[in-house]
């Protein structure tokens, strides 16, 4: 698990290989990714977008960007905790993602950018 604070928002990622979703003759590797946002600062935060970069090795890069995450701006009071799972798809089987939350204190309007740690995905066949 990697884990990262900006401005009291920990954001936190487990990764785990999805081996009966991949077809690795075909590169084409899944993987899942557990994220786990705790507001640990004294305001309301709100999640209103997601930036990502994602890095497949040998291949092109790329750059998401969305509201919210798996349909969701969720609301976060100070010491609450929000968790969703979602999942990327590389072609090489070894990749890393890093990225961003935009938030919003409800309190002010004030928006800010909280750090997702860089996370890597690596097929274990590929560790051969």
């Amino acid at each position: 698990m990697v884990t990262e604070i900006t401005e009291g928002i920990k954001v936190s990622v487990e990764t785990e290989y999805q081996p009966s979703y991949s077809s690795p003759s075909q590169y084409h590797y899944v993987f899942t990714y557990k994220i786990t946002i705790e507001n640990q600062s004294e305001f309301t935060i709100q999640l209103l977008r997601r930036h990502w970069q994602i890095f497949d090795a040998g291949f092109n890069s790329r750059e998401v960007d969305g509201e919210g995450v798996v349909g969701q701006q969720p609301i976060l009071e100070p010491n609450q905790t929000h968790n969703y799972v979602s999942g990327c798809n590389l072609k090489s089987g070894i990749g890393k993602m890093v990225g961003f939350y935009l938030m919003e204190r409800i309190v002010d309007g004030t928006r800010f950018e909280a750090t997702v740690p860089e996370f890597h995905m690596v097929a274990p066949l590929r560790l051969n």
